[in-house]
């Protein structure tokens, strides 16, 4: 939340909050003014409720008297389908939860490869068809063909989830697809994250069960009749060409063993073997609302050069998440080994030693022409590969590359949000954070594209408002909130990661950080899209958290996890080295508290209002006995996250506020203006110095390469984000958890964000911040009301800003006050209209304005 380019925060809250809303509360006031407001609220949401009500009976008897359609109504898209499969898991082979590590302890279990198999099923259609639609999950993952013919664009269909909770499917429109007479379907279904087995590199080992696979083709006939066609023991089953499977270790491919055809009307399926239908328990179908996974990118392949082993390595020039596609003439039999990596270490070897390994890709030609081949089933972040060909005995020729390409595949979620400045190392940040949080969108927020792949929750929420700006992550979001609910522990308890495969040890199942996402997450959604009803579905898991942090707390403090998560001190990086934990634990217990006393007063629970606002005073109360020195202003250890986290939650009085906040600016000043803050405490530091009008602090520590940082990730040639600030081989090099300086690019330079107590971008904010050597800035945000810009650029003396305004909502335009000359020219460009502006903030509507500032 940012509040402006000038001033403090408190003042800039009075200048924003000079109406009355009955939601909105100010936490800073004694607790006789928000019960207060909490009465004031019951009342609002009373004659809410009343207008609901009569608006309800009235829709009802409107109902009464509109004929329903019994063709629309609500049906059982599976009717008779049933899970079927190649083969069955024994219950004494299933490995649930997932075992951490290489699970050699396990015996026999995960051992065997599960067979990926392809599935059948033929049908004859004699009549003229009105709508043909397919119902269909395959677990893990699956790829849909009719007549031959791919359905659908999407990769790692459907998203990753706790398989014993619930199971995506999809929904198909086919009807273009199917014909009268003979038709066809095929299916191939991978592991994903139901089966990771014990071979090659895994970050667990997992067994659901084999893949399986469900589907119903409901076909509305023109005759009016109806017809499904359902998965069961009549559906046909055979082992495909992919020999080995891994969303963890890679795939195998042997074109040798194809069967042309496989997925079309003509083919011979008689030696195939009968499904198995299959009757293990398995999690409610629901269906995927969030966006797929697509290839969004391709790149070329812009350096070849011959490897420390003489291997060749194909350099793609960027380091993303996705897969290869290949193409290959050669000799049948011939093996062509791929092995991915994000760096080649100083001896030129692809080593994976930041990115997990052996992953490999394996690709056995059928020696006809030029052959096309890409991983279904699994993807890494790379941007070298390794190429190692193998020979067959009888080899009459060369085996050869044609070509490579590095495919990007992502969460598809709609890009939102632009950002370019006249800096070009800035520019070079921007994508450099938007490669980390592109390559870790998937069915999850992950933590990294290749070893991990798992939804760590603290990046969500403290890298959230980041990627909000860039993409539609409203769908994505609500989906990391069902993880979480699906994950929380009867006692409470939200682990680090969701969903939750493996349950890891100490702060790596539960740090209150990490958990307090599922406190953060359904409010930021609320605010960014207006969704209320995430709210009400989060409501009691977070209740449930909250209390199970209180029961962990010893007089109002939290001492314990994993803390400031890769700051930057003298040992490598890990768990905080110069932050208390306690300090980062309480701070974020606090501000758990702030959120679900604002969470009740917005549904109504006015009662859990009240007992949250008291625990949050108890929990200040105590915070500040142990970490506060109110003779200095002195806070924890005098780190920059022992400032800023307290500062920006709300723990610091308005009296002390100045003081502890110009202790932080000192205490860079004297560092040198270096980053330190990690994980945690980094967003709350990038926050809490745009809002008090500290930009010119955050662009001395950012706009250099001499000292680890941005700058010096570019310089080392990174080309996405990275794990640790000083882009270290051992950690990963692709990764999302320290790009909050990307909000900033909005909300500082750019100054898009809306007032406190705003809800969807209702009541928006453009404060545009000038600093350092920058010229001009040109920023967008579409938000659910609209597109949002903020133009600006000075020139001989002269600002210049270009502002759009979306309809249904209204603007506070605030010009810098350092190039405010007390008069301003305000051009409405839809009525040419010239309006003079005598103050530096003031209000505008929807619409499209040009400022000049001389």
């Amino acid at each position: 939340m940012y509040f402006g380019s000038q001033g403090n925060i408190f003042e800039q809250e009075k200048l924003f909050n000079t109406s009355f809303c009955p939601l909105y509360t100010n936490f800073g006031k004694p607790l006789e003014y928000r019960l207060f407001l909490a009465f004031l609220n019951t009342l609002f949401m009373k004659a809410i409720q009343s207008t609901i009500l009569f608006s309800t009976i009235g829709i009802i008897l409107l109902s009464l008297c509109i004929p329903s359609d019994p063709s629309k109504a609500d049906k059982n898209p599976w009717v008779d389908a049933k899970w079927i499969g190649y083969e069955s898991l024994a219950d004494s082979m299933k490995i649930i939860p997932a075992v951490h590590g290489d699970g050699n302890e396990l015996g026999n279990k995960g051992k065997k490869r599960s067979v990926v198999p392809m599935f059948r099923r033929s049908f004859e259609i004699s009549k003229e068809i009105d709508q043909a639609t397919i119902y269909i999950s395959g677990l893990g993952h699956y790829e849909l063909y009719i007549n031959g013919q791919k359905t659908g664009d999407s990769f790692l269909t459907p998203g990753w989830t706790n398989y014993l909770k619930r199971c995506f499917y999809n929904t198909y429109d086919i009807t273009d697809q199917l014909k009268k007479g003979k038709n066809a379907m095929g299916v191939l279904v991978g592991n994903g994250f139901f089966n990771v087995n014990r071979e090659r590199y895994r970050k667990l080992v997992v067994a659901y069960g084999y893949p399986r696979l469900i589907f119903n083709i409901h076909i509305q006939y023109k005759d009016g009749s109806e017809e499904n066609i359902v998965s069961d023991d009549s559906c046909n089953a055979a082992p495909s060409p992919i020999t080995f499977s891994s969303i963890y270790g890679g795939e195998d491919y042997d074109a040798t063993l194809e069967q042309e055809g496989w997925n079309s009307p003509e083919l011979n399926d008689s030696a195939w073997a009968k499904a198995i239908e299959l009757t293990d328990p398995i999690g409610e179908l629901v269906p995927e609302e969030d966006h797929p996974l697509k290839v969004m990118q391709e790149f070329d392949v812009v350096k070849i050069f011959k490897g420390g082993n003489g291997n060749p390595i194909y350099d793609f020039g960027q380091n993303a998440s996705g897969i290869i596609s290949l193409k290959v003439k050669g000799n049948k039999g011939a093996r062509v080994k791929i092995i991915p990596d994000e760096l080649v270490n100083p001896d030129g070897f692809l080593t994976q030693q930041s990115s997990g390994g052996p992953y490999e890709l394996n690709y056995t030609l059928k020696g006809e022409g030029v052959e096309t081949w890409q991983s279904r089933f699994t993807y890494y972040g790379f941007r070298y590969a390794e190429v190692e060909i193998t020979e067959p005995k009888d080899a009459t020729e060369k085996t050869e590359i044609v070509a490579m390409k590095l495919l990007h595949t992502r969460n598809s979620s709609p890009v939102v949000g632009t950002f370019s400045c006249s800096d070009t190392l800035f520019n070079q940040t921007f994508d450099l954070i938007n490669w980390g949080i592109k390559s870790n969108m998937a069915s999850v927020a992950t933590d990294c594209p290749h070893r991990e792949k798992l939804g760590w929750l603290e990046q969500t929420y403290l890298i959230g408002p980041s990627m909000h700006y860039n993409y539609d992550i409203g769908a994505l979001y609500k989906k990391v909130v069902q993880d979480m609910i699906d994950s929380q522990l009867d006692n409470g308890l939200v682990p680090d990661i969701a969903p939750e495969y493996v349950p890891f040890k100490a702060g790596f199942r539960d740090s209150p950080e990490w958990g307090s996402a599922s406190v953060i997450i359904p409010w930021q959604v609320y605010r960014w899209y207006g969704d209320k009803k995430i709210l009400a579905k989060a409501y009691p898991m977070m209740k449930k958290y909250v209390q199970y942090l209180g029961e962990k707390a010893e007089g109002h403090i939290l001492n314990y996890g994993l803390g400031d998560w890769y700051d930057l001190g003298p040992k490598f990086p890990g768990e905080a080295q110069l932050t208390p934990k306690a300090l980062t634990a309480t701070s974020i217990y606090f501000y758990d508290l702030q959120i679900l006393s604002k969470v009740a007063l917005t549904l109504g629970y006015n009662e859990d209002f009240v007992i949250y606002s008291e625990k949050s005073d108890a929990v200040r109360e105590a915070f500040l006995a142990k970490f506060f020195q109110s003779s200095t202003g002195f806070v924890g250890t005098g780190s920059q996250t022992s400032y800023a986290m307290p500062l920006y939650v709300g723990l610091i009085s308005e009296a002390d506020y100045a003081r502890v906040f110009n202790n932080l600016v000192q205490a860079i000043a004297d560092n040198d203006y270096a980053l330190t803050s990690g994980d945690i405490g980094y967003h709350f530091l990038v926050q809490v110095l745009s809002i008090n009008g500290r930009s010119d602090v955050l662009y001395k520590m950012n706009n250099r390469s001499d000292r680890p940082g941005y700058g010096y990730q570019l310089k080392n040639g990174a080309t996405a984000l990275t794990e640790s600030w000083a882009a270290l081989a051992e950690s990963s090099n692709n990764h999302m958890m320290l790009g909050h300086l990307m909000e900033w690019f909005y909300a500082g330079l750019g100054g898009i964000y809306q007032v406190e107590n705003s809800i969807a971008y209702s009541d928006i904010v453009i404060a545009p911040m000038p600093v350092g050597n920058i010229r001009w800035v040109n920023c967008t945000y579409n938000s659910v009301k609209g597109n949002i810009a903020s133009l600006w650029k000075l020139e001989n003396g002269t600002l210049s800003m270009n502002v759009e305004i979306p309809d249904a909502a209204s603007a506070t335009v605030v010009v810098p006050e350092n190039y405010w000359k007390s008069i301003a020219t305000v051009k409405n460009l839809t009525t040419e209209e010239d309006i003079i502006m005598k103050e530096n903030n003031f209000h505008l509507g929807a619409g499209k304005y040009e400022i000049i500032v001389k």
